[in-house]
Order: C-alpha cells, then structure tokens, then sequence
C-alpha cells in the first residue's frame, strides 16, 4: 500500500491578523491532487487539524470538505488524530458518519488501534494511534510527581505502555504503523509551535516509540524532520509556514510504499501552495526598500522587515510601504548608536546649545535616529515659551542655552 503522512494543518490560523485561509485552500487543492497523482491508499493526519478547541466555521468547513475530497468516496483511509491544539470532542463528533466514507477521526487516547483494509492491495494496517495525551486526557494525574526527571520518565514511561499496548495488535502479516502528536526528546522546535512541555517534563524518549512499527507518524513540530537520526521516525511538518521563525523552511509531505514485514523507505515531496514568509535587513534605508518593491522582490510573499533609519520613521512612511507591498506584516525601523561619547577637546555638555542637547537625547531615546527640522524647531519653540513664562527658573532653558530638566537633571 501506499501511503502518505502529513500533520499541524491548523486551519483557522492567522498571521498578525492576517486569514491564512486562502493558503490553507490552496493546500488542500494541492493535496488532493497529490494523493491522486501518487495513488495514495492510506492518509495519517497526526493531530492539529484546527489552531484552536473552538475553531471558526470557515476552518471547520474546510476540513471536513479536505477530508472528504482526500477520501474520495471511501476509495482511501484519512486517518485523523486530535493534536495539542484541537478539542478531541470536537474533532471525533462526526466519526460514525465519516467512518462510512473511509475518515477514521479519533480526539482521545483509547487502547484500540485503528484497521485499516485496503482494498487495491488486499492488504491491512494496523495503526497505533495516540492522540495528544495531555495529562487530562489520559486520566491520569502524572504533576503528583514533583521532581521534574521522576515526571518526565513517568510520562514518558506511560506514554511506552500505551504504545506497546496499542502494538499488541501488530502481525507478521500486517503493515504495521505508529500515530502521535506528542513532543519527542531532541526535536528541533520553531516559535508557532504552542508547547506541550513544561520546562520539559512532558517529552517522549524515542525509545518509548520504538514498538515494532515499520513508520512512525508524528504531529505538532512544523519543522520537517527525522528524529534520532530513525527514518522511519518522523514529523512531516506543517503544511505552511506559520511564523517567521520558519522563514526559508521547505514544506512537505512525506509518501512510502509499505507492505507486510518489508522495510519502508520515507520521500519528502515538497510543497508549493502556502506564501513563503521572509525576512528583510534593509541597511540601506527606505531607499534601498523602495528599490527592492519596484523590482518586484518576493511579491507573493509575506515579510518581516527591519529598515536602517537615521531620522525618524513616519505613520505617512508606514502607509506608503502597506500601499505598495500588502505582504508587510512587521515594519521595524533601526536606529544606528550614536556615538555618545564626546571626543578629546569637545565642549562639554553645559556648554552645548539647546538644539544640539536635544539631537543628543533624540539619538539616545531612539537608539541613534535623527529628529528633523520641524521636531527641532518645535522643541525649540517650547523651550522658549517655558523660559518667557518662568524668566528662567527650573524647567527652563538656561542662560548659555543649556536644557535643564526638573531636579536638576540635563537632557
């Protein structure tokens, strides 16, 4: 049989406020077209289905259109687990009826695992399948244990029996799979992920996996990855880039062919349909952000940029980016240090003019940016009300000019 694994859809995810729907669509076009193209017998779906226990309609909607199309009729198997993100209720309310067209939704841990007949081969898999086993859905109070090495081997511990007892059922004449959204000790992590460790006590040693499963299929790193080095041990990743801490990662999903005691042999297929998510590091100014918009630079693309600034950036600079790139979604302006130090022979500080002390605290408020004319001219009118309104006392500006502030301190 052949078979494909992928996880963390979270449907109903936004990017700063900005609706992933559309990609998400997108994907679930590209997949259905994929499993076809492959000719995919067995879906595993390892949990995060939703980015959230009370999803919106719209996300809810494209699941279960997703699922029905990947289906196709009952022609293949989509295997679903409940992630960290999902409410196991709310995703295994409609499993009587989905099971008629071949959608096997499981939200808690159970004993049983999930038979799968595949009816082009002949063949049968038996899934070992663990929804995410938070301390509350596995019933059980694991947080009594107050060393956190005694909790984590606990947890992992359980987690091993829970397995093993899963790949009971496993047969010489089977193809035989294990299913989990869980954290394995080692996995490399990203910012979109919500953690399901506390200070690592809830990590899973690989061993407790290690039940006798020719692949092991897991949810909730959206980092493509191995783990231990096993390929047959693997999260497939989130289908779209969630934060910017997945800037540049390739997206996949991960197709074998499987049969009854053969080894398999795992093959990433890349995906293309979500907007890649990139960083900008403009050193050059507005200018050089400019340059890069007019040359059509990552226009499909979602961007995080960091402009080099050496006055200060405006809501009108602001507006005029968003106008001509919809895709910025964190505009951060940097400001180059002032040197701060006078140099060897340089007035000093009292003897500065109020406009050149107020450069200086601009600079040092701001981390090196440069206030225009008007600001100055501004402060410099203010100043010169406070001196006319209090002929000079604290709060004004001093004979030789010099900015004092109250208490006797100067900007």
């Amino acid at each position: 049989m052949r078979i494909l694994h992928t996880a963390d859809w979270h449907f109903g995810r936004s990017l700063e406020g900005r609706s992933r729907l559309e990609e998400q669509a997108a994907f679930v076009d590209e997949l259905a077209s994929l499993v076809k193209d492959e000719e995919i017998d067995l879906v595993l779906l390892a949990g995060d289905v939703y980015d959230s226990v009370n999803p919106p309609a719209a996300a809810e909607q494209l699941f279960y259109e997703a699922v029905a199309r990947l289906a196709d009729g009952g022609k293949r198997t989509i295997a679903v687990i409940a992630g960290n993100h999902d409410h196991p209720e709310r995703v295994s309310a409609s499993a009587p009826l989905a099971a008629r067209s071949g959608i096997r939704l499981v939200g808690m841990p159970t004993d049983q695992p999930i038979i799968v007949d595949v009816a082009r081969t002949g063949e049968q898999a038996v899934i070992a399948a663990l929804p995410y086993p938070s301390e509350s859905r596995l019933r059980e109070l694991l947080s009594e244990a107050t060393d956190e090495a005694l909790l984590r081997t606990a947890y992992s511990e359980r987690v091993g029996r829970l397995m093993t007892q899963l790949g009971g059922a496993f047969r010489h004449d089977t193809v035989n799979l294990a299913m989990s959204h869980i954290y394995v000790l080692g996995g490399l992590e990203t910012d979109s992920e919500r953690p399901i460790q506390i200070g690592g006590a809830y990590t899973v040693d690989p061993s407790a996996l290690r039940i006798g499963a020719q692949y092991v299929a897991l949810g909730h790193l959206h980092r493509p990855q191995r783990v231990a080095g096993d390929e047959t041990m693997r999260y497939s990743g989130s289908p779209l880039a969630y934060s910017f801490s997945e800037a540049g990662q390739a997206k996949s999903v991960t197709v074998f062919d499987a049969e009854p005691g053969k080894a398999v042999v795992p093959q990433e297929i890349l995906l293309s349909s979500g907007k890649p998510l990139v960083s900008w590091n403009a050193k050059g100014g507005l200018a050089e952000v400019y340059s890069w918009l007019e040359d059509g630079r990552d226009t499909r693309a979602w961007i995080d940029l960091d402009v080099w600034m050496t006055e200060a950036m405006t809501l009108q600079h602001i507006q005029q980016l968003r106008k001509l790139h919809d895709g910025l979604i964190h505009i951060r302006p940097i400001y180059r240090e002032s040197a701060g130090a006078l140099e060897s022979g340089e007035r000093s500080r009292e003897q500065l003019p109020a406009e050149e002390l107020f450069r200086r605290f601009f600079a040092k408020q701001t981390g090196g940016g440069e206030p225009d004319d008007h600001t100055v001219q501004l402060f410099l009118e203010l100043i010169a009300e406070e001196e006319d309104v209090q002929g000079g006392d604290n709060g004004a500006a001093s004979s030789d000019g010099d900015l004092q502030l109250s208490g006797g301190d100067r900007a």
